[in-house]
């Protein structure tokens, strides 16, 4: 599908804190939505997305319709994974893989009457060339695990991770950790796992014929 002619894409590495607050307000209302629940506050993000202005080597992607005034209304950001928390690094270096080999895909967010116009897919093609520039042959992403009888799961609703299949993500279980935050109804963060899916960019990649078998990303 082919995106439409109304949207433009920006893309910055370096110093892109003075849109950062484009990305929160997108994070604040689609993790409301199944299946993060996410009830967070703009002190929170602010400080999560320092991540992205301080890393060497961050990217920022975002989808803006100029026939909304240059609204924003998608955004993906990524990392090298070796910038994040030592809790992402663990499960890549016990499976044998080396973190500093990753690009961590932090989120792809889409206001819904965005999706399924091929904005996505632009996005996610934006943080692989990203990765190729890089010279890091592997992509990952995190998800939330949910289960399929979850009370707020909606009636038909559809996992952003078709996507990422699409693209030839594969889901690894034994790629988990465990990340804390918020949810709508709770009083203090709880604890929820997380999978990562991973793509290698330069054919065979050692988690195809090494770990394990078989977006996107949690609030925090």
């Amino acid at each position: 599908m082919s995106v439409p002619s109304s949207v433009s894409f920006q893309t910055l590495s370096g110093d892109f804190g003075p849109v950062l607050g484009e990305v929160a307000r997108l994070r604040l209302s689609l993790f409301r939505e199944f299946p993060y629940l996410y009830d967070g506050t703009e002190e929170a993000e602010a400080a999560h997305l320092q991540t992205y202005v301080q890393a060497p080597g961050a990217l920022l992607v975002l989808a803006r319709d100029e026939t909304a005034g240059g609204r924003v209304v998608g955004a993906c950001t990524a990392v090298p994974l070796v910038a994040e928390d030592a809790d992402f690094l663990r499960p890549f270096a016990a499976a044998g893989i080396d973190p500093a080999t990753v690009l961590y895909l932090g989120e792809a967010l889409l206001e819904d009457e965005y999706q399924s116009r091929g904005l996505g897919g632009e996005l996610l093609s934006q943080v692989e060339a990203h990765a190729q520039a890089l010279g890091l042959p592997i992509v990952a992403a995190a998800m939330v695990v949910r289960s399929e009888d979850h009370p707020q799961r909606p009636r038909g609703w559809r996992s952003p991770s078709h996507l990422l299949e699409r693209r030839g993500y594969v889901m690894h279980p034994e790629l988990e950790i465990t990340l804390s935050w918020q949810e709508i109804g709770e009083s203090a963060p709880s604890s929820k796992p997380m999978r990562f899916w991973v793509k290698g960019l330069e054919g065979q990649s050692r988690m195809e014929n090494g770990a394990g078998g078989g977006a996107v990303r949690a609030p925090a």
